[in-house]
Protein backbone atom coordinates (compact mmCIF):
# COMPACT_ATOMS: atom_id res chain seq x y z
CA UNK A 1 0.00 0.00 0.00
CA UNK A 2 3.08 2.41 0.13
CA UNK A 3 2.07 5.79 -1.90
CA UNK A 4 -1.62 5.20 -1.21
CA UNK A 5 -2.44 7.57 0.81
CA UNK A 6 0.39 10.66 -0.34
CA UNK A 7 -0.22 14.25 0.43
CA UNK A 8 -3.12 13.32 2.89
CA UNK A 9 -2.66 14.42 6.20
CA UNK A 10 -4.83 12.67 9.35
CA UNK A 11 -6.02 13.75 12.03
CA UNK A 12 -5.61 11.46 15.25
CA UNK A 13 -7.21 12.54 17.97
CA UNK A 14 -6.31 11.02 21.69
CA UNK A 15 -5.45 11.90 25.46
CA UNK A 16 -3.94 10.07 28.16
CA UNK A 17 -5.57 6.57 28.64
CA UNK A 18 -5.45 5.65 24.91
CA UNK A 19 -4.84 1.96 23.68
CA UNK A 20 -1.20 1.79 23.03
CA UNK A 21 -1.35 -0.77 20.07
CA UNK A 22 -4.71 1.38 18.62
CA UNK A 23 -3.03 4.30 17.67
CA UNK A 24 0.69 3.11 17.03
CA UNK A 25 0.02 0.51 14.82
CA UNK A 26 -2.76 2.36 12.48
CA UNK A 27 -0.39 5.22 12.67
CA UNK A 28 2.42 3.90 11.24
CA UNK A 29 0.05 2.01 8.75
CA UNK A 30 -1.26 5.90 7.40
CA UNK A 31 2.55 6.66 7.08
CA UNK A 32 3.75 3.70 5.40
CA UNK A 33 0.98 4.27 2.96
CA UNK A 34 2.16 7.66 2.53
CA UNK A 35 0.01 9.88 4.87
CA UNK A 36 1.51 12.46 7.32
CA UNK A 37 -0.80 11.21 10.75
CA UNK A 38 -0.83 14.20 13.54
CA UNK A 39 -1.07 13.29 17.30
CA UNK A 40 -3.95 15.89 18.39
CA UNK A 41 -4.65 16.31 21.89
CA UNK A 42 -6.32 19.26 24.15
CA UNK A 43 -3.08 18.90 25.87
CA UNK A 44 0.75 19.66 24.70
CA UNK A 45 3.59 17.66 25.75
CA UNK A 46 3.08 14.00 25.18
CA UNK A 47 -0.27 11.87 26.29
CA UNK A 48 0.34 8.35 28.23
CA UNK A 49 -1.17 5.03 26.63
CA UNK A 50 -1.99 1.96 27.76
CA UNK A 51 -1.50 -1.52 27.55
CA UNK A 52 -5.17 -2.79 28.73
CA UNK A 53 -5.35 -1.42 32.37
CA UNK A 54 -0.94 -1.28 32.74
CA UNK A 55 0.74 1.66 31.90
CA UNK A 56 2.02 1.62 27.74
CA UNK A 57 4.10 4.06 26.33
CA UNK A 58 3.89 7.75 25.94
CA UNK A 59 3.29 9.45 22.35
CA UNK A 60 4.53 12.98 21.50
CA UNK A 61 1.09 15.37 20.77
CA UNK A 62 2.01 17.08 17.35
CA UNK A 63 -0.49 19.96 17.69
CA UNK A 64 -2.75 21.01 20.40
CA UNK A 65 -6.45 20.99 19.89
CA UNK A 66 -7.18 24.34 20.33
CA UNK A 67 -4.65 24.94 17.47
CA UNK A 68 -5.92 22.60 14.80
CA UNK A 69 -8.23 23.28 12.06
CA UNK A 70 -10.20 20.87 10.73
CA UNK A 71 -10.08 22.06 7.35
CA UNK A 72 -6.58 21.01 7.10
CA UNK A 73 -7.19 17.20 7.34
CA UNK A 74 -8.54 14.67 5.10
CA UNK A 75 -9.70 12.46 7.09
CA UNK A 76 -9.92 11.18 11.01
CA UNK A 77 -8.82 8.21 13.55
CA UNK A 78 -9.96 7.40 16.63
CA UNK A 79 -8.62 5.39 18.96
CA UNK A 80 -10.09 3.28 21.56
CA UNK A 81 -8.54 2.40 25.55
CA UNK A 82 -11.42 2.87 28.28
CA UNK A 83 -10.10 6.62 29.96
CA UNK A 84 -9.26 8.16 26.30
CA UNK A 85 -12.43 8.38 24.51
CA UNK A 86 -14.66 8.71 28.19
CA UNK A 87 -12.17 12.06 28.28
CA UNK A 88 -12.93 12.79 25.18
CA UNK A 89 -16.66 12.72 24.70
CA UNK A 90 -16.92 15.06 27.43
CA UNK A 91 -14.69 17.72 25.35
CA UNK A 92 -17.17 19.70 23.09
CA UNK A 93 -14.17 21.24 21.92
CA UNK A 94 -13.71 17.59 20.47
CA UNK A 95 -17.32 16.66 19.56
CA UNK A 96 -17.06 19.97 17.28
CA UNK A 97 -13.87 18.81 16.01
CA UNK A 98 -15.42 15.45 15.20
CA UNK A 99 -18.48 16.42 13.79
CA UNK A 100 -16.66 18.82 10.78
CA UNK A 101 -15.12 15.63 9.27
CA UNK A 102 -18.68 13.89 9.04
CA UNK A 103 -20.30 17.87 7.80
CA UNK A 104 -17.03 17.89 5.25
CA UNK A 105 -17.93 14.37 4.04
CA UNK A 106 -14.51 13.10 4.97
CA UNK A 107 -13.72 9.41 6.06
CA UNK A 108 -13.31 8.48 9.68
CA UNK A 109 -12.24 5.65 11.29
CA UNK A 110 -12.46 4.55 14.88
CA UNK A 111 -11.68 1.30 17.00
CA UNK A 112 -12.69 -0.46 19.96
CA UNK A 113 -14.08 2.25 22.27
CA UNK A 114 -13.64 4.94 19.81
CA UNK A 115 -17.15 4.87 18.85
CA UNK A 116 -17.98 6.49 21.82
CA UNK A 117 -17.27 9.97 21.06
CA UNK A 118 -19.13 9.33 18.01
CA UNK A 119 -22.29 8.62 20.44
CA UNK A 120 -21.66 11.92 22.26
CA UNK A 121 -21.36 13.80 19.03
CA UNK A 122 -24.46 12.28 17.75
CA UNK A 123 -23.09 10.86 14.65
CA UNK A 124 -24.11 7.27 14.77
CA UNK A 125 -28.06 7.58 14.41
CA UNK A 126 -29.14 4.78 11.39
CA UNK A 127 -24.75 4.21 10.55
CA UNK A 128 -23.86 0.07 10.66
CA UNK A 129 -20.92 -0.06 13.14
CA UNK A 130 -19.48 -2.51 15.11
CA UNK A 131 -16.90 -1.65 18.71
CA UNK A 132 -15.84 -3.31 21.76
CA UNK A 133 -18.55 -5.42 22.98
CA UNK A 134 -19.25 -3.43 26.03
CA UNK A 135 -20.27 -0.39 23.68
CA UNK A 136 -22.76 -2.54 21.70
CA UNK A 137 -25.59 -1.49 23.63
CA UNK A 138 -24.54 1.93 23.67
CA UNK A 139 -24.34 2.46 19.52
CA UNK A 140 -28.05 0.46 20.01
CA UNK A 141 -29.15 3.07 22.03
CA UNK A 142 -27.90 6.11 19.85
CA UNK A 143 -29.75 4.54 16.72
CA UNK A 144 -27.03 2.19 15.21
CA UNK A 145 -27.25 -1.25 14.02
CA UNK A 146 -24.50 -3.33 15.74
CA UNK A 147 -22.17 -5.81 13.74
CA UNK A 148 -20.12 -7.92 15.90
CA UNK A 149 -17.17 -8.11 13.27
CA UNK A 150 -13.56 -7.42 12.90
CA UNK A 151 -14.57 -4.34 10.92
CA UNK A 152 -17.75 -2.68 9.56
CA UNK A 153 -17.17 0.04 6.97
CA UNK A 154 -20.86 2.51 6.05
CA UNK A 155 -20.32 5.68 4.07
CA UNK A 156 -17.17 6.47 5.04
CA UNK A 157 -17.32 5.13 8.56
CA UNK A 158 -14.63 2.73 9.39
CA UNK A 159 -14.94 0.82 12.55
CA UNK A 160 -13.52 -2.23 14.40
CA UNK A 161 -14.12 -4.11 17.61
CA UNK A 162 -10.69 -4.68 19.64
CA UNK A 163 -6.75 -4.98 18.92
CA UNK A 164 -6.89 -8.32 17.41
CA UNK A 165 -8.82 -6.81 14.30
CA UNK A 166 -5.83 -3.98 13.70
CA UNK A 167 -4.72 -5.71 10.59
CA UNK A 168 -8.71 -5.39 8.74
CA UNK A 169 -8.86 -1.88 10.29
CA UNK A 170 -5.42 -0.62 8.73
CA UNK A 171 -6.79 -2.18 5.64
CA UNK A 172 -10.04 -0.92 5.42
CA UNK A 173 -9.13 2.63 6.94
CA UNK A 174 -6.85 3.31 3.59
CA UNK A 175 -9.04 2.10 1.39
CA UNK A 176 -11.53 4.56 2.57
CA UNK A 177 -9.47 7.22 3.38
CA UNK A 178 -7.42 6.64 -0.53
CA UNK A 179 -11.29 7.13 -1.72
CA UNK A 180 -11.61 10.41 0.00
CA UNK A 181 -14.97 12.08 0.51
CA UNK A 182 -18.18 10.18 0.88
CA UNK A 183 -20.82 12.15 -0.15
CA UNK A 184 -23.03 9.75 2.05
CA UNK A 185 -21.26 10.67 5.27
CA UNK A 186 -22.68 14.03 5.44
CA UNK A 187 -26.05 12.91 4.19
CA UNK A 188 -26.01 10.93 7.74
CA UNK A 189 -25.07 13.55 9.77
CA UNK A 190 -28.48 15.57 8.61
CA UNK A 191 -30.47 12.11 9.21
Amino acid sequence: MPGKLDGKRVAIVATDGFEEVELTQPKQALEEAGARGEVISAKGGQIQGVRHMEKGQSVKVDRELSAAKPDEYDALMLPGGLANPDALRQDEKVLAFVRHFFEAAKPVAAICHGPQILISADLVRGRTMTSWEAVHKDLQNAGATVRNEPVVVDKGLVTSRKPDDIPQFNAKMIEEFAEGKHDAQRRSVAA
